[in-house]
């Protein structure tokens, strides 16, 4: 995307303190990163597993790419080392193909997120293409994300968004907006 501003709009409805610890999983060479330097989100985390995709955002950004930590790491094997308040990701979680690597992918999630955090996904839907970038995806509903991340998230918003792909044609995306649920004291 020339510019993220789905990611953007969801990312500045949830995270009011520009302070907040946000991480971009899959971000590679995301526009996203940069956008939310300008609009003066300063705790900024990109986690890829493309050192080639990381080093492109960077140079894109120049200076601003030293006020970002940024993350090679294949995401099923990485272990956060603290906690963010967002946890966005527009197009991973649909490689993940069973239910196995599902899980972990939840379970990441979970141990990335503080008590209080909020989840930004974006997926294909279950209509949407069966391959991207010459890979095998997953489909999932809002329902089905939901599902996955566990019984201490809930919605806050949802909808699919139709992507209009570079070469013309259209990829409905499922768009989850999670919040975690503090557990009573």
């Amino acid at each position: 995307q020339a510019h993220p501003s789905a990611s953007l709009e969801a990312i500045q409805r949830i995270a009011l303190d520009p302070g907040a610890a946000i991480i971009d999983v899959g971000g590679g060479s995301s526009r996203l990163c940069g956008s939310l330097l300008a609009a003066g989100y300063s705790d900024l985390s990109v986690l890829d597993i493309s050192e080639t995709a990381l080093a492109l955002a960077r140079r894109r950004l120049g200076e601003g790419a030293g006020r970002i930590t940024w993350i090679t790491a294949d995401l099923l094997a990485w272990r956060p080392t603290r906690h963010y308040v967002v946890w966005h990701d527009r197009a991973v979680l649909h490689f993940f193909l069973n239910a196995h690597d599902r899980r972990a992918y939840a379970q990441t999630l979970r141990e990335a997120l503080t008590p209080s955090g909020y989840a930004i996904i974006a997926t294909f839907s279950p209509d949407g293409p069966d391959r991207c970038s010459g890979l095998p995806v997953h489909g999932s509903s809002a329902e089905e994300i939901v599902d996955l991340l566990g019984s201490d998230f809930s919605a806050i918003e949802t909808s699919v968004q139709v992507h209009s792909t570079p070469s013309g044609g259209n990829q409905p995306f499922t768009w989850v907006i999670a919040g975690r649920r503090q557990s009573p004291a």
